[in-house]
């Protein structure tokens, strides 16, 4: 898989113009030390393998030593695109090979899902995890070990979350040198990877935030067009690919969404494999979703008055020990799931405004809309790949779930690390306040939010009108797992993968949505996208509930995704024209109160209501209901005629 990643990296790099020499010009500090250290550990393993008894006797020091040295001279190297990240994965591969006395760890369920066989291992090298996903498996480091299959014909392999990470860096490396050649010199007292404070922010609307991701919303308000021929490597997209520090912090956030993808289709196939319950279920996500409406607007408070920096490292540490600790509760007590979910999305809502104001900090202002398309697009390709990823690795597990929940709490872990490697600029900021005057600022600027709010006719019946339509997205919420194994037949894809694959259309929806309305969207009137968007979606939502085929319900989530598109996007355009200056972000945190408040309660009775009903007629009425609320939308002159 490492050596894969590096041919993707190369031939990508020669696709966009790059050049040979730029990688082989390269100049890495410690070089030697580099070289070294490879040399111990591949030959260590080689002498081992060839039957050196007195290699053998110090086999923990010597690889233990390699993996250190290796992963301390590529992280002094990080001003390299990608190389941070193949630092991070030499120092989990290292850990895993240490805590095992000298061997690498593997997964024997792995093994088998890639095609291969014990005889396909080094008993050298290699040795097997505890079968049991329990505290021997974690004191083992089983989370670092041989666990993530590749069954590619021809390329048929077993590889380490650390392997990936490498694979990952390597390419980058591989490709934004080729384009760019050696980094720029750090000038004298500057401090590494410094960013650049341009002070903008992003909003976004109607994208609550559960566990460690997010689900449904649209792009950026705007998306940069190039104008006229311009050089590949000239391009915005190629430009952060060649910057160390965006370019680290971006693969970071990504592949910790990845590990969110996982994380929320194991939860849900956790809880109902437990509890049988469609009530338990749509709870356990009630509880994921619930902090949207009580702390969203009061940790953004905080946060502006904290270290950003700071703020993410902490969420994140917590984060993985609370993902963590998850299959461990789940196994004394379910009901204790639902606090540590709360705690998660809690946690998540202080992380994310820290990274929206962190990203301005990291690129130039000229390449901060598209910084701004890229982070969008990372959680689209989570949506798109990682839902279906997380299928298959689910049902991989069958019953050890708890893989799931470790694997993305090291992708917590990976993100620390490298969030950890960004020296950021710190920004100006008021005299600090006390606890209480935070809280009473915050009110005071709900209050002002919520006079603008209902002054301007075409912003208060457009959230009232949404408020409504998406109560059927609470109830997808909560329900789609339910749905996935109690309404679908499974024909063509199984349950849990089913789920997964629900999850996914959406994604693609989301994506063709987003696109498609910035080719055709300013031919439109904002508010008849508006109202079609929900009409659509309430259409496509009971389309949904009432089928039991599966490539039937899938193109209806799609559609529903597209259509989630049409109406964000013009009602996020609409809050931009017509909110007073300086009152954006009190106006949309009132507006995500009522939201999210309505998407909340929508999901604690969706899931009451499925205890006794079929979980597909739930969905379906949902889906009338947003129907409703698109006729109501067109009555109403300030909604459509915007």
């Amino acid at each position: 898989m490492i050596l894969l990643g590096l041919v993707i990296g190369l031939l990508l790099g020669l696709a966009f113009g790059g050049r040979l020499t730029s990688l082989l010009n390269v100049r890495l500090r410690f070089a030697a030390l580099i070289f070294l250290a490879l040399v111990v550990r591949y030959g260590t393993q080689s002498a081992i393998a060839g039957g050196s008894a007195l290699v053998d006797a110090f086999r923990l020091p010597l690889y233990a030593a390699a993996f250190t040295v290796l992963a301390i001279a590529l992280w002094l190297n990080r001003r390299h695109p990608g190389l941070a990240l193949v630092a991070a994965g030499v120092a989990m591969n290292g850990i895993a090979i240490t805590v095992n006395g000298g061997f690498m760890p593997v997964f024997l369920p792995a093994l088998e899902a890639s095609g291969l066989t014990m005889a396909d291992l080094s008993p050298t090298f290699h040795v097997l995890l505890p079968p049991e996903l329990g505290l021997d498996f974690l004191l083992r480091a089983g989370p670092l070990g041989d666990l993530v299959p590749f069954p590619v014909p021809v390329l048929t392999n077993l590889a380490s979350l650390g392997d990936v990470l490498m694979a990952i860096g390597l390419g980058w490396f591989a490709f934004a040198t080729m384009l760019h050649g050696e980094p720029d010199p750090v000038p004298s007292g500057v401090a590494l990877w410094s960013g650049r404070s341009v002070g903008a922010r992003a909003v976004a609307m109607d994208r609550p935030v559960m566990l460690g991701g997010a689900r449904g919303g649209g792009p950026p308000l705007a998306a940069e067009r190039p104008v006229g021929a311009r050089r590949v490597r000239d391009h915005p997209y190629v430009r952060l690919a060649r910057d160390a520090r965006f370019s680290a912090f971006w693969l970071g956030q990504t592949i910790s969404l990845f590990g969110d993808r996982l994380h929320q289709v194991a939860l849900g196939v956790l809880v109902l494999n437990v509890t049988g319950s469609a009530l338990a279920t749509g709870l356990v996500f009630l509880a994921a979703t619930l902090p949207n409406l009580l702390l969203g607007p009061i940790a953004g408070t905080f946060v502006d008055r904290w270290d950003h920096k700071r703020v993410m490292i902490a969420s994140d540490l917590i984060r993985a020990a609370l993902v963590l600790a998850i299959p461990v509760v789940a196994a004394r007590d379910i009901v204790l799931v639902y606090p540590l979910v709360f705690l998660i999305t809690a946690v998540s809502l202080f992380f994310r405004p820290a990274k929206s104001a962190v990203v301005p900090r990291l690129v130039h202002r000229d390449d901060l809309l598209a910084a701004n398309s890229a982070t969008w697009t990372g959680e689209t390709m989570a949506d798109i790949m990682g839902y279906p990823l997380a299928g298959l690795f689910v049902g991989l597990l069958g019953a050890e779930l708890a893989l799931a929940f470790w694997v993305d709490s090291a992708t917590y872990l990976v993100s620390a690390l490298l969030i950890a490697g960004l020296v950021i600029p710190p920004v100006a900021k008021e005299a600090s306040v006390r606890m209480a005057g935070a809280v009473r600022a915050f009110f005071g600027e709900l209050r002002d939010g919520w006079h603008v709010l209902r002054d301007q006719p075409v912003l208060f019946q457009n959230t009232m009108v949404s408020a409504v339509a998406q109560l059927s997205i609470g109830t997808t919420l909560a329900l789609t797992v339910v749905y996935a194994r109690d309404a679908l037949d499974g024909r063509f894809i199984p349950y849990p993968e089913s789920f997964a694959a629900i999850e996914t259309a959406i994604g693609v929806g989301n994506l063709v949505g987003g696109v498609a309305v910035g080719i055709i969207g300013a031919r439109l009137r904002k508010g008849r996208m508006v109202v079609a968007g929900f009409l659509v979606m309430g259409l496509s939502t009971i389309v949904l509930g009432l089928t039991g085929n599966v490539l039937v319900a899938l193109v209806a989530a799609g559609v529903s995704g597209i259509a989630n598109l049409v109406y964000v996007i013009p009602s996020q355009t609409l809050f931009a024209e017509l909110t007073p200056p300086g009152f954006m972000g009190r106006v949309v945190a009132f507006r995500a109160t009522l939201v999210f408040g309505a998407l909340t309660g929508a999901m604690a009775v969706s899931a009451v209501l499925a205890e006794s009903i079929p979980v597909g007629t739930v969905i379906a009425g949902a889906g009338a209901i947003t129907v409703f609320a698109a006729v109501i939308g067109w009555l109403l002159p300030a909604v459509r005629d915007a």
